[in-house]
């Protein structure tokens, strides 16, 4: 299925967290925490101004965005969790 988000929405698939701790203890799955940073897969036009010009977009396709984790709408697409959240929502681009 291909999505293409509106307006100022962005398309994201969560990256995986890590799975064992910096001091090398294995994180069960009951005890992660659903990862806060993902890779955007698609992004809107941008947003419309009160005068009708498209503020365009600051992130684009392949940017790996941290984001809060209460953030956006859970879809899934073929199988995968994908979130769709507006651009506002998007706290850093990581590079």
């Amino acid at each position: 299925m291909n999505l293409k988000p509106l307006n100022d929405r962005v398309l994201v698939k969560r990256l995986e967290s890590e799975e064992k701790t910096a001091g090398g203890l294995y994180i069960p799955d009951t005890a992660k925490e659903k990862p806060s940073r993902g890779e955007v897969i698609a992004v809107g036009p941008g947003k419309t101004a009160d005068d009708g010009k498209v503020i365009a977009m600051t992130v684009k396709t392949g940017d790996v965005v941290l984001f809060n984790k209460y953030a956006g709408t859970e879809v899934k697409l073929d199988g995968v969790d994908h979130l769709v959240m507006r651009e506002d929502d998007i706290l850093a681009i990581i590079q």
